[in-house]
């Protein structure tokens, strides 16, 4: 199994993995300090995706368990992939971002020959072209380097997952790429993505009231 450098879950360095994708136009990630409207608030509107760190447990597992079973539909439009990257959620959950939003957050040569190469390809095919796909994971790389903690080494076995949310057509939905497909969380307007996401993401921490591993970041415009 093809394994990387887990990336931190700090703004600044994958805001450095959005450079180094040649995203433009002020977009970049910031942290969200809190699910209550008053901090919520606080976020550079508009909000693109939003993406949830959490630990892996038997609680979250099922939550995620019963949301998929009760997806029944999922657009087209939705761009979806596995992981099969040991490590490589956060890469695949900045990507989930990115890739559906494609029609307003510009990027560079690499993401957009990324998206074009995985028009006619399943979830799993799409899985495989990243994994063989040198240039994005010496930006994965570049980027895992600049944390302000040491990284871990590949082959160390990291309990803690990345999970995108993003809106697509009227509605939210969670993009993971250890499920089957796209997991719909209901209706969501663009406007809306953030709260509904922080509702989300609230379902997710209460699984584990007592687990202090929980952050989430927003892919804002910020100027």
């Amino acid at each position: 199994m093809v394994r990387w450098v887990p990336m931190e879950s700090n703004p600044d360095v994958w805001n450095k993995f959005l450079k180094e994708m040649g995203v433009v136009g002020g977009w970049e990630f910031t942290d969200v300090y809190g699910l209550v409207p008053e901090l919520l608030m606080m976020v550079p509107q508009p909000v693109a995706a939003v993406i949830l760190l959490y630990p892996i447990s038997e609680n979250t597992e099922k939550l995620g368990v019963e949301k998929l079973a009760g997806t029944k539909e999922v657009s087209d439009n939705v761009f979806f992939m596995k992981q099969t990257v040991g490590n490589a959620c956060g890469t695949v959950g900045i990507l989930h971002s990115l890739l559906n939003n494609s029609d307003v957050i510009s990027a560079g040569e690499t993401l957009n020959k990324f998206k074009a190469d995985c028009l006619s390809l399943d979830p799993m095919e799409r899985a495989r072209l990243l994994e063989s796909s040198e240039v994005i994971a010496n930006k994965h790389a570049a980027a895992a380097s600049s944390g302000q903690t040491a990284a871990p080494s590949a082959d160390e076995k990291v309990n803690l997952h990345f999970v995108a949310f993003v809106c697509v057509e009227g509605s939210l939905y969670e993009l993971d790429g250890r499920k089957e497909k796209a997991v719909n969380w209901g209706p969501c307007q663009s406007d809306e993505l953030l709260s509904q996401a922080a509702q989300a993401c609230q379902r997710y921490m209460t699984c584990d009231p007592d687990e202090m591993r929980f952050t989430v970041v927003a892919l804002s415009k910020v100027d």
